[in-house]
């Protein structure tokens, strides 16, 4: 991002309708990622007065206003927060954002070092610990940043804070002197990626230069020569090293998972930098700071009183059935990103398994208008970057006497019809309704979103499914909220492939988005935490708690999956078992779909 050397003030008139939620669950911008600007001429549709889905994902008031208020809004420095392991790369990438943005680096081991030798008040107490061979204690290191923080430079041109907070006590010290970053940004590299790094690394004595016995050799055979390795790039000391950041890492990301993104560092600098550069950028676009509305008299007290929460990581109170439109607008956007990536990717076999109070058909609280809200969200975003899309409900199954559809869907592809989708011509052109099957797939479409396809008693939709993603080829074919489970008839046969084929194709499809409550085995209150992955991280574990200084509950993260965990893994992991203890019958419940 270029930092902005003037100000600019511009003032509008904005309905003044309860706003809507902002950030997705990797970032409080995440939605406007580097891919969702698009060169397609299509406008941005406007869906309901409940949602606006436009390229950006910009939240908008409501159609209808009630009254009016003034927004004086001025540009603002950014503010970055930067974590990575070692040897993930992260000081090249600080050099590089410094050197485009403008911004103050801010590394906690350069400010230690610059207060100890200047020997102020901070520095002596630090000297003090780190002469005795004792951990500077957290008070005396935020106290430092904080001071840093405050200089006109940094409130000027704005910050990056290199590796720091590494503790949920800095990260909660920060939070509690409203010091908080705009973006966090991760930078994702595999441990024998990180392991490599460290062990190939040589150190030159005579100019301090640093060299890779295989990604950077010297330049001479003297240099080679004199080459040493630091003490602390022993495989051995990397790993405990990897380790101890992982806890640092994972001990703050409830803090700042809202407004997270990782990045993949196991790629060339200047690639990793692209990204990097994209998002910062479209973070500054969006670094508005608005000054106080002022309301007019027409403005009601439900609206004046109404304030959007801002969740760290999974939203709160999950069982107030109807969700808020925060909630749910959270989830639209969360289950977006994750799905954009993955067909960014390459991927074209995909589902997305969401299990939220209202679109969980097994509770009585299920809401078919939330699982069409959530299609229209994807489908219109997908048309804003110039896709065509068919968005496919299963038609009725059997003949005769038998036939039918799940009740889940029943009058599905008439709310389809019914729903809002813009004005200005989305429906017929860039979005069209359609069954599933390989008859349903045209030349001109780009890509199919299912909804909830299913088998019933006594049929099953994998024939036509395998036929509609035969005949679409390597486009993308995206399953919502599938149910691909056997359900035999009477006769105890599913009226199709062998069981072990219906499964092996059931599989071929990849999670681009997962996301589950966890409750007490057999009963469905209290929420105990939750299962969340969003392509292509692992699979974050939380549990609930109620924290009398937060005023109300939380999800805190307790560890990461690289695949899917069973029953057995997310009760030890509760239990704070070791993964290889003896399993345990009893615990929580957890269904997959």
């Amino acid at each position: 991002m270029m930092h902005y050397s003037t100000t600019s003030l511009h003032c509008k008139n904005v309905p003044t309708a309860p706003p809507l939620s902002t950030f997705s669950l990797y970032s409080s911008s995440s939605s406007l990622s580097p891919s969702s600007s698009s060169s397609s001429p299509l406008p941005q549709h406007h869906l309901t007065s409940s949602f606006h889905v436009s390229r950006q994902s910009y939240p908008r008031a409501h159609p209808n206003p009630k009254g009016m208020k003034v927004l004086c809004s001025k540009s603002e420095p950014i503010k970055v927060m930067i974590s990575g392991a070692p040897a993930s790369g992260k000081g090249t990438q600080c050099e590089m954002i410094v050197q485009k943005f403008g911004l103050v680096h801010i590394s906690t081991g350069d400010l230690l070092r610059a207060e100890v030798s200047a020997g102020t008040e901070i520095g002596n107490k630090a000297k003090e610990y780190m002469d005795a061979g004792r951990l500077v204690p957290d008070e005396v290191v935020t106290a430092m940043v904080t001071a840093r923080l405050s200089q006109q430079d940094a409130k000027e041109k704005g910050w990056l804070l290199d590796g720091y907070p590494r503790s949920f006590a800095q990260a909660q010290s920060l939070e509690k002197l409203n010091i908080r970053p705009d973006i966090y940004i991760v930078l994702d590299v595999p441990d024998e990626i990180l392991i490599d790094r460290c062990v190939g690394r040589r150190l030159d004595p005579v100019t301090g230069k640093i060299y890779h016995i295989k990604n950077f050799p010297p330049e001479t055979d003297e240099i080679k020569a004199r080459l040493i390795t630091r003490p602390d790039d022993t495989e051995q000391k990397v790993q405990s090293r990897l380790q101890i950041y992982k806890q640092n890492a994972e001990a703050i990301l409830s803090t700042y998972m809202d407004i997270l993104n990782k990045i993949d560092g196991n790629r060339p600098k200047e690639v990793i930098f692209k990204d990097v550069d994209s998002l910062l950028s479209q973070v500054q676009k969006e670094k508005v700071k608005t000054t106080k509305p002022v309301k007019s008299t027409l403005q009601s007290k439900s609206q004046a009183s109404s304030s959007q929460e801002i969740w760290r990581g999974i939203p709160t109170r999950l069982n107030n059935i109807p969700h808020s439109r925060d909630i749910r607008k959270y989830f639209y956007d969360d289950v977006l990103q994750g799905t954009k990536r993955a067909i960014e990717d390459g991927k074209t076999r995909l589902k997305v398994e969401i299990s939220i109070p209202e679109l969980n058909p097994e509770m009585d609280v299920y809401r078919i208008g939330t699982l069409m809200e959530l299609v229209r969200v994807l489908a219109l975003k997908f048309a804003d970057d110039g896709k065509r899309i068919k968005v496919c409900v299963q038609g009725s199954m059997g003949e005769g006497a038998l036939a039918g559809m799940p009740l889940q869907l029943a009058g599905s592809r008439k709310i389809l019809e019914y729903m809002d989708w813009g004005d200005y011509g989305a429906m017929g052109t860039f979005i069209n309704i359609g069954s599933i099957g390989g008859k349903e797939v045209s030349e001109e479409d780009d890509m199919f979103i299912l909804v909830a396809p299913q088998n019933a008693v006594g049929n099953c939709i994998i024939d036509d499914l395998r036929a509609m993603t035969d005949a679409a080829g390597s486009r993308p074919v995206i399953l919502i909220n599938p149910r691909l489970k056997d359900l035999p008839a009477s006769s105890g046969i599913m009226q199709t492939m062998g069981r072990d084929k219906r499964l092996e194709y059931a599989a071929s499809f990849e999670n681009c988005y997962h996301f589950r409550l966890l409750y007490y085995a057999g009963t469905q209150y209290p929420i105990m935490g939750a299962l969340r992955m969003s392509y292509p991280y692992g699979y974050e574990l939380y549990k609930r708690v109620d924290d009398p200084s937060f005023g109300k509950e939380k999800y805190n993260i307790l560890t990461t999956f690289p695949n899917r965990p069973d029953v057995d893994e997310i009760n030890d992991t509760f239990e704070g078992k070791p993964r290889n203890q003896d399993k345990k019958a009893s615990g929580f419940w957890y269904e997959f779909l």
